[in-house]
């Protein structure tokens, strides 16, 4: 209880460091620029402009929820680490997990609100049930990218090379799957540097969460998406969340602060 107290009051905090800094109406205008952009892209379609427009949207919501997060968590946080907010915070009686704990859930819950925007904006466009999916696994996929933006910003404490390497890991786990397709292929041949890249592949995709089966928007084209797959979305999630936390923490209490 000694430490929920002074995480969920980090939480509050952080949440409203977010509100504060006009993050909400950033994403309501990404929401608004990418329905703009669809409208427009769905007039230049031959055919089944109403399904381009809707794949359109949701790449782009998808996108701009982890784009916005993710330099929002890391800057945040270098912010407070330059300003010796971080300092002034652990110099309270309390323990360094409490102040971890409060970061990652006033993140967890402002990754919510793209989530919930973003999901009744594609009920506009797809059936309601498929986009209450969609949205759910927007949020597991936030919470992924939330994680490991805390960890890349407490551990590399510069906003440049912690955006790098988030963007790297986002890019890297949604290609993992195409990547795996191209190395076992038939055509890939049966060299020794092909197996070597393939094995490198495969282990890469042990460790890395499998994003490509996050947010598809093939749930809302074509009605796909069901409830054990997103209970194997949000399996991933706890699971990858846990461990990027536990390794946040781990570096945190060894760094001399």
């Amino acid at each position: 209880m000694s430490m929920l107290r002074p995480a969920f009051t980090i939480a509050r905090y952080t949440l409203l460091e977010a509100l504060r800094s006009r993050l909400l109406w950033l994403f309501v205008l990404a929401a608004g620029a990418a329905a703009g952009l669809a409208g427009f892209l769905q007039q230049l379609a031959l055919t089944e402009s109403g399904a381009v427009q809707t794949a359109l949207l949701a790449a782009t919501l998808r996108l701009a929820s982890v784009f916005l997060l993710a330099t929002f968590i890391i800057t945040s946080m270098a912010r407070e680490a330059a300003d010796r907010g971080l300092e002034l915070l652990l110099a309270l009686p309390m323990p360094r997990a409490a102040y971890l704990l409060g970061k990652l859930l006033g993140y967890a819950a402002l990754a919510a609100l793209p989530a919930l925007l973003f999901g009744l904006l594609m009920a506009l466009f797809a059936a309601p049930v498929h986009s209450a999916l969609w949205a759910l696994s927007l949020l597991g996929e936030l919470w992924i990218v939330a994680a490991f933006s805390l960890l890349c910003a407490a551990s590399l404490q510069q906003a440049l090379p912690a955006l790098a390497a988030t963007g790297g890991f986002y890019v890297l786990a949604r290609m993992l799957g195409s990547l795996q397709l191209l190395a076992h292929a038939p055509h890939a041949g049966d060299s020794l540097l092909q197996r070597t890249t393939a094995g490198a592949i495969d282990v890469l995709a042990l460790l890395l969460p499998s994003l490509d089966a996050f947010t598809r928007t093939d749930w809302l084209l074509y009605a796909s998406g069901d409830w054990p797959a997103l209970g194997r979305v949000a399996a991933q999630t706890a699971i990858y969340v846990g461990l990027l936390a536990s390794c946040a923490l781990c570096d945190f209490y060894r760094r001399n602060i």
